[in-house]
């Protein structure tokens, strides 16, 4: 399953005064509130620091990412501030920027966010070729800037669409204080023409594998939605619409699969049962380990109890279990024995 990948964008020159952001700040917090959110197995971030011209380029080419974060400093009508090979000020006119992101019109790229004054105008040229974008309409301080951006993400994580995170974002800033939570602006449509948009491919890409097409027998339905297995879809504009019932999506659990006979599965369930005991006992993690570790558990547990569940989603909680119970054995070789009952049961679950 492909992840939805995030990519950071940051510049600070050194000669644009004599208070530099923190923009290494900002980063960390969007990691965190990725990181502590119920779908983070889903999210990829890619920071690139001190950017050039060249480096935007580049890592729009190489990372095909669906969010693209930009945050450093605007000047409105005189474009974005990047940074030059000595470090210094480049700007990056509207025109210049917007053309880039028009090249890229029918890629991956399905929202910018870009936390930097007056940007506005950028979001606006941008807005021209990508469906969700966000500037600022005036200056924004940096610690309102960066409580929008920790909003942003933390309603991301959680499964919001876009339109929901910006207003979190908003929410975020206010909550704090300040009346600069108006300064963040949203522009939102629903992709235009019969191209699939990026919204959609995150949400293909995060739709549980069902069943195949060839035994799919759905009934007779109109061009707007279609049924895959147990899951009837209709369209949205939200890219987490697989995960969670938002918007037009509805699950209903008709499958008669039974599931009461699969002795390897509840042995499965009945070892992360244990496992959540042992991990709640230990002293060898620390209670942010402890949690996280709990929390996939608990992630893994539903999926497993699902009439279909997602091989690919399985496969991924169980790596993340692996890598962070490593160093603890008694754990690590409880994680091992899940994955080895649960590789047996795939051909009768699916």
């Amino acid at each position: 399953m492909n992840p939805i990948k995030i990519l950071i964008l940051t510049a600070n020159p050194s000669n644009t005064g004599s208070d530099p952001l923190r923009l290494d700040g900002e980063v960390r917090r969007i990691e965190e509130a990725l990181q502590r959110s119920h779908y983070r197995v889903r999210f990829q971030i890619t920071a690139k620091l001190a950017v050039r011209t060249t480096d935007l380029r580049r890592a729009l080419l190489d990372h095909k990412a669906q969010i693209v974060h930009f945050s450093g400093h605007g000047t409105g009508e005189q474009g974005l501030v990047l940074e030059n090979d000595a470090g210094r000020v480049q700007l990056v006119s509207t025109e210049a920027l917007a053309g880039l992101f028009g090249i890229f019109e029918t890629g991956d790229i399905e929202c910018v966010l870009l936390n930097a004054c007056y940007s506005e105008i950028q979001a606006t040229a941008i807005h021209q070729f990508v469906d969700c974008v966000i500037g600022m309409n005036q200056p924004i301080a940096d610690k309102s800037a960066v409580q929008f951006a920790e909003g942003f993400y933390d309603a991301l994580g959680a499964g919001s669409p876009y339109e929901e995170a910006y207003k979190i974002g908003c929410s975020a800033i206010a909550l704090e204080g300040s009346s600069e939570y108006s300064t963040p602006v949203l522009k939102n449509r629903k992709r235009r023409g019969a191209r699939l948009s990026g919204a959609q491919m995150v949400s293909q890409s995060l739709q549980p594998e069902r069943v195949s097409a060839a035994s799919a027998k759905p009934p007779a339905r109109s061009r707007q939605s279609q049924a895959i297995g147990n899951v009837t879809i209709s369209g949205s504009n939200n890219p987490f619409n697989a995960i969670q019932a938002r918007g037009n999506v509805n699950l209903s659990q008709t499958s008669t699969h039974s599931r009461g006979g699969n002795s390897d599965l509840e042995a499965a369930l009945a070892l992360l049962v244990k496992l959540k005991k042992e991990v709640s006992a230990t002293d060898a993690l620390s209670s942010f380990a402890k949690k996280d570790t709990e929390s996939k558990i608990g992630m893994l547990q539903e999926e497993l109890q699902k009439p279909k569940p997602d091989k690919n989603f399985v496969s991924e909680v169980v790596m993340a279990l692996k890598q962070g119970l490593s160093g603890v054995l008694t754990l690590a070789a409880l994680v091992t024995q899940v994955a080895d009952l649960v590789a047996k049961v795939w051909d009768g679950l699916l």
